[in-house]
């Protein structure tokens, strides 16, 4: 984040301090509560949020050389990222183009090719069909035309895309909405990935990005936990087209005051959540980067699936960085377990049961109601767009 932003950011923190105000959104918004129980409104988002936009699949120090590859398969899609000898980001359907068998799982290095376990066909890491044993038994078959299935990709400023679309056009400046220059600024492709945690829980998968855009529960919910580190009921709110910022101040932003502007560093003092649409919450901490990526889990509207990666900007080498780093993993996973999913699923319990119709999100939480409204117009848009192609 540019030090002109941080300036602005900061005096505006201190202005609500002083006015013991908070940023506020135009008005109260009710919201159907039919968003997180309908298996038709589900089957929308899964279609058009899950296909139509670039996913963030991690960070480029997940894949430091030529044929590191990971897996993902939340979005509905089994997907491989790869590192391809000339250091291009690449993706591909995980299917083999024989019989369909998953190439690989999970993550590692491939040193020329991705060779099939069933049968043993064999692709290079541009996805180009390379060996056939028998090749006599498919004469007439064109070679050529049984490479991988590639899917859009992009690497930008140490972050990973992928659009879940073959042939599609993927546009990581278009999609960012402006917000491009301010990720970059963080130089994630410096980071280290630490560790990798994967969480299910019995939630719909908007509860969980729900969960980190406002802090009026900090007081009451983690009022032992992380609620002392923070403001209660005080945040500050940018939108970017369907992306947001917000800023979550810490008590030791007070310290600033009675420093020069030139020396104020915003970051030690706040946790900035940011939410790359659709799915992708982003946290810039102090001292370390959190991705959550949340998917809903099959046709379930009440269950979700999260990875929650750590980055860290020096790699823990020794036994004391890496229990310091297990130790803040540890805490990030307790709190929400212990504190935010257990409400979480009892908020999806009632939306389930019907026992009411709709929610209201207070002035208050204006980070919280821009997602939900940009999820609302996504999928109603595409939606409407396809009734009146049909009509």
């Amino acid at each position: 984040m540019d030090h002109a932003t941080q300036i602005r950011l900061t005096k505006e923190v201190l202005a609500h301090l002083d006015a013991r105000t908070t940023a506020l959104a135009p008005d109260v918004m009710y919201h159907a509560t039919a968003a997180y129980a309908s298996p038709e409104r589900l089957a929308l988002e899964k279609q058009i949020l899950f296909r139509k936009y670039p996913l963030l699949m991690g960070l480029s120090c997940q894949l430091p050389s030529p044929g590191d590859y990971l897996t993902d398969d939340f979005s509905g899609l089994p997907i491989i990222v790869v590192r391809d000898r000339g250091g291009v980001v690449r993706a591909f359907l995980n299917v083999c183009q024989h019989r369909g068998a998953r190439l690989v799982e999970g993550c590692g290095h491939a040193r020329r090719v991705f060779s099939c376990p069933y049968h043993g066909w064999s692709y290079d890491l541009q996805g180009t069909l390379m060996g056939i044993p028998d090749q006599d038994s498919f004469a007439g078959m064109d070679k050529a035309r049984r490479g991988l299935t590639e899917l859009p990709a992009a690497e930008r400023d140490g972050l990973i895309w992928v659009l879940p679309e073959a042939g599609a056009k993927l546009d990581v400046e278009t999609h960012l909405a402006g917000l491009a220059p301010e990720l970059a600024s963080y130089g994630f492709g410096g980071y280290h990935h630490h560790e990798t945690r994967v969480l299910r829980r019995k939630l719909n998968w908007k509860i969980v990005i729900d969960t980190f855009l406002e802090p009026y529960h900090f007081g009451v919910l983690h009022a032992k936990t992380v609620g002392p580190i923070f403001f209660p009921n005080l945040c500050l709110f940018e939108g970017f087209g369907p992306h947001l910022r917000e800023t979550l101040p810490r008590r030791t932003i007070e310290g600033l005051r009675g420093m020069p502007e030139a020396e104020w560093d915003l970051i030690p003092h706040t946790a900035l959540v940011y939410v790359l649409f659709p799915n992708t919450v982003l946290v810039m901490q102090m001292d370390h980067v959190e991705t959550w990526r949340v998917f809903p889990v099959g046709e379930k509207v009440d269950e979700c699936v999260m990875y929650l990666d750590f980055f860290v900007p020096e790699p823990a080498v020794t036994d004391s960085a890496r229990r310091h780093w297990d130790r803040n993993m540890d805490l990030t996973i307790r709190t929400v377990n212990e504190e935010d999913f257990p409400v979480g699923e009892g908020i999806q319990s009632g939306f389930s049961s019907a026992a009411q119709t709709s929610m209201v999100f207070g002035r208050n939480e204006p980070a919280l109601a821009h997602f939900e409204r940009a999820v609302n117009e996504a999928v109603n848009e595409t939606a409407d767009k396809a009734v009146a192609v049909a009509s």
